[in-house]
């Protein structure tokens, strides 16, 4: 089997993680991997891992992204993939011309990704029209038939993003001298238990709420950890965030330790780790790492976190907004002996094979005649 997938570009991000998760998985099963982008740093690692990149700018908003539908055809007729797989809006729609006007009979199965809550318009129904349309999670699958049932060719399937767990193994121990490190960089963790709320730092992501959170426990023994860097232009959230800890009181008591490469560790050595978005998240990948890992999840029950929190730790779940909620759960897990379990349909490995499952039962059906 060939399958060819198509994204923007190859830089970071959670898309861009699936893609090369799902790349690898396919090279390790003995299939071809071709991944179609505008390029970008992960490029090289895709290709280390086996697959093939083919470079095509599918990533503008624009009209005169339109150009590139011949040029994907042609991509298309002379790498015969069984397979097309999109992951995101624009190289959706370039793919979907390039791919009508193939003949049914040497077409490709067109699948796609949802991986958002996407703007309801007819810009964004491109993401239901494929043949298979991937829900990345029961909150997803909801909003897709509740808004797009009309483009919908069947119903969505539920695949959930999967951990990796040999990059997050239950009970992982940060390597020596890690801690150590830690705190000579950031000196206020010496001797504390470790509360961490990672996430960008973005007005929905709850770090306000988090603030308040420490302020009302009010305990010297924990330290509240702000994991995540600013989106781009947004520094002066950071600021504010800042700001508002002092106003708190709580300049003793968190630290805003910007964006890291180490997050795993981080969810190690931290007692509690949570998941406050302020509005529906499609999925909730900081739930899973952590849950993967072993470290209990506080989080709102809300949106996509609160649908792997119910599988893996449900008595982490909070009502949304209630931060004296928050406070009570808090509380009780830090006495508490209880453990999340990563369910087996939230790990890397479920991912892959239930994708590849479903490649192989669209190639087995046959082939309709209009697009």
């Amino acid at each position: 089997m060939k399958v060819m997938q198509l994204l923007p570009a190859l830089n970071s991000g959670g898309v861009e993680r699936g893609t090369l998760d799902l790349a690898r998985a396919l090279v390790a099963t003995g299939h071809d991997s071709l991944v179609v982008s505008s390029g970008g740093r992960m490029v090289e690692q895709l290709e280390l891992e086996g697959s093939r990149h083919l470079s095509l700018p599918i990533h503008r908003k624009s009209l005169a992204s339109l150009r590139q539908v011949r040029p994907l055809r042609e991509l298309i007729r002379r790498e015969q993939p069984d397979i097309l797989h999109v992951r995101s809006r624009v190289p959706a729609w370039l793919t979907y011309f390039a791919w009508k006007k193939l003949p049914p009979s040497s077409r490709p199965r067109l699948v796609s990704t949802a991986h958002g809550l996407y703007s309801i318009n007819r810009y964004s129904a491109i993401m239901a029209s494929a043949e298979q349309v991937i829900a990345i999670s029961q909150c997803v699958r909801d909003y897709l038939t509740t808004n797009y049932t009309s483009y919908l060719k069947r119903p969505p399937e539920i695949i959930y993003r999967g951990v990796d767990t040999a990059e997050f193994p239950h009970q992982l121990i940060p390597p020596q001298g890690w801690r150590d490190s830690v705190e000579a960089e950031f000196p206020a963790l010496r001797d504390r238990r470790w509360l961490l709320l990672p996430g960008r730092l973005t007005r929905w992501k709850g770090q306000e709420d988090f603030l308040q959170l420490l302020a009302d426990l009010d305990r010297d023994d924990l330290h509240g950890v702000v994991l995540g860097g600013a989106e781009p232009n947004k520094e002066h959230y950071a600021n504010e965030l800042r700001q508002r800890a002092r106003e708190l009181g709580l300049e003793d008591r968190v630290s805003f330790v910007g964006q890291r490469s180490d997050i795993r560790y981080w969810y190690s050595a931290s007692t509690l780790v949570y998941n406050l978005s302020k509005r529906p998240e499609p999925f909730g990948r900081t739930v899973i790492e952590a849950a993967a890992i072993g470290t209990p999840v506080i989080g709102y029950d809300i949106g996509g976190p609160a649908e792997s929190l119910q599988a893996c730790f449900p008595f982490g779940l909070v009502a949304d907004g209630d931060i004296p909620a928050l406070k009570d759960k808090t509380l009780e897990l830090l006495d508490s002996n209880l453990r999340p379990i990563l369910q087996s349909e939230f790990t890397l490995e479920t991912q892959a094979r239930r994708t590849m499952a479903l490649y192989e039962r669209l190639l087995s059906e046959p082939q309709r005649s209009t697009p």
